[in-house]
């Protein structure tokens, strides 16, 4: 078996001014970016929801695409993770032994690409195919998400920026296929039980007065 890959040789300087940044920052603003990167993911788990909400009313095909939404981050995520497996590189936590905001990972638990940028940026593309507005605000997201998961000690600058690259083009490239099938997928699932999660319910209004004979 290999040895795992040291990637402190491409950007290990600029990771370490940034982990040096954080030690010496407010601990306010240290304990909002460890928040963040801890828990922001489910900030695009909110979006896809209220994408997916606005798009029933849309029609059948625009909420099917909205629904698929959270299958394509799955698939960001599986490729995201099967080029660590390939890539094999330690957490820069390890291999420059420096003290972060972070809990270091167990050996094993490799760096690049990051699942976290990979998420973020699948769930930004997916999103501008059911709202441009929703799509720059998780694309403003995924990027402090990628910048949080360097300041936390996590990653190298360059293990974001290519969780950046596969979670947007896995995001993109399956969007891509989702749009010339949803027609055929929205007939499909609203023949069936699942109709109500691709249109909205209208409102009964009452029918205006008919005029006295």
């Amino acid at each position: 078996m290999t040895s795992p890959f040291d990637g402190s040789s491409i950007d290990g300087s600029g990771y370490l001014d940034v982990v040096r940044l954080a030690q010496h920052s407010p601990s306010w603003l240290d304990d909002l970016v460890l928040f963040w990167s801890t828990y922001g993911l489910a900030f695009f788990a909110v979006l896809a929801a209220v994408g997916w909400w606005r798009a029933r009313r849309v029609g059948p095909a625009a909420a099917t695409e909205a629904l698929t939404i959270p299958a394509v981050v799955i698939a960001a995520y599986g490729a995201d993770s099967a080029l660590k497996l390939v890539v094999r590189e330690d957490r820069p936590c390890q291999s420059l032994h420096v003290k972060v905001l972070e809990a270091c990972p167990a050996p094993g638990d490799w760096s690049f690409p990051s699942n976290h940028a990979a998420i973020a940026a699948a769930a930004a593309a997916a999103l501008l195919f059911v709202s441009r507005r929703l799509s720059a605000i998780g694309a403003v997201a995924a990027l402090a998400m990628a910048a949080a998961r360097v300041w936390v000690g996590a990653h190298y600058p360059h293990d974001i920026v290519a969780g950046i690259a596969v979670g947007a083009l896995t995001g993109l490239l399956l969007m891509n296929v989702v749009r010339r099938r949803s027609e055929a997928l929205a007939r499909w699932i609203t023949s069936g039980r699942l109709r109500p999660l691709l249109i909205a319910p209208q409102t009964n209004r009452p029918s205006p007065a008919q005029p006295a004979a």
